[in-house]
């Protein structure tokens, strides 16, 4: 009976000795993509990519700032349009149909400046921005095993109110990097369905790793993909590449 209960005792241990808990699962990633001093010596990413578009190939420029300014310049049929901008008071883009730049609504722009600490990933320093995370049972998804965190960020506004904002992160168990992150959509016509994005084929960039392949769509649904061709970081940028230029 004794040799039963050191075999059990062992067992216990064993289990106990490599449970991975959230933090854990975040401080491996943070390692895997390059380390934290890495990371914090980026100011500026500047992302060049391509997305099909009915039978025609889209190049897209995509330029963050680690103080949350951003801007989304598209090239197509000789114009250029930009989409998901942001000064660090007003968030903006081109209207498609007048081609002329836009104010997003208040409740856009206050979303917009609450996720603008998000540079890289909620997953840096989330502590420090008041954000939770928790482990939940682990998952299959895209054919791949996986650990799951719930991450709880600051509340979001949709239709006038403060409601939770949690998006669920799929890790891949054996490199530790998000191959997907699911949400719920807050409102609009697809309120309640839940959007996915799909990251793959990760990539090293000057000691930094990033997915040159991201897939935005509905679960279970067809998606759009995105396809990185480069990715440059440290860049300077004039201000007024990120200001609203004016009604």
């Amino acid at each position: 009976m004794k040799i039963v209960s050191l075999v059990v005792a062992f067992i216990g241990l064993s289990f106990i000795s490599s449970a991975q808990t959230a933090e854990d699962i975040i401080d491996k990633y943070i390692q895997n993509l390059g380390g934290i001093e890495k990371l914090n010596s980026i100011k500026s990413i500047e992302m060049k990519a391509k997305v099909d578009y009915g039978g025609m190939s889209i190049p897209i420029q995509m330029i963050s700032l680690r103080d949350g300014r951003t801007i989304s310049k598209i090239s197509f049929q000789g114009q250029e349009m930009s989409q998901g901008a942001y000064d660090g008071t007003t968030s903006w883009g081109t209207n498609f149909m007048t081609m002329k730049p836009e104010k997003n609504d208040a409740e856009t722009t206050e979303n917009v400046k609450r996720q603008s600490s998000d540079f890289m990933t909620p997953m840096l320093d989330y502590k420090t921005k008041g954000y939770s995370v928790e482990m939940l049972p682990n998952e299959t998804i895209e054919g791949v095993e996986c650990f799951k965190l719930k991450v709880t960020k600051k509340p979001q506004l949709a239709e006038g109110k403060d409601i939770p904002n949690i998006e669920f992160y799929y890790f891949d168990k054996e490199n530790y990097v998000p191959i997907v992150v699911e949400a719920e959509i807050p409102s609009g016509q697809m309120k309640g369905q839940i959007s996915q994005t799909v990251f793959s084929d990760y990539q090293e960039v000057q000691g930094i790793f990033f997915p040159f392949s991201m897939t935005q769509k509905l679960k279970d649904g067809e998606g759009q993909t995105i396809v990185f061709e480069s990715i440059e970081m440290n860049k300077t940028y004039e201000d007024s590449i990120f200001k609203f230029p004016g009604e």
